[in-house]
């Protein structure tokens, strides 16, 4: 098995141990339902930023490089 079945296997165990113990009244996650949705989006919005930046700047030296070679060949 690849890394990528395995997380996905164990996030599925996770997701129906939580459910199962959601149906019989306990609580397995102890935060409420704003503050998971609190802690998703800033998370989302940390990594959409990040990539987001990453993707559109030239960060790495080969991106600089192509950069200057499209604006010497007048592509940009």
């Amino acid at each position: 098995m690849d890394k990528a079945t395995i997380a996905r296997t164990a996030a599925l165990i996770v997701a129906l141990i939580n459910l199962v113990l959601t149906i019989f009244g306990l609580n397995p996650i102890p935060f409420s339902n704003e503050e998971v949705y609190a802690g998703v989006t800033t998370f989302l919005t940390v990594i959409v930023s990040l990539w987001a930046w990453w993707k559109n700047n030239n960060v790495t030296k080969t991106a600089q490089y192509n950069e200057e070679f499209l604006v010497e060949k007048g592509m940009k």
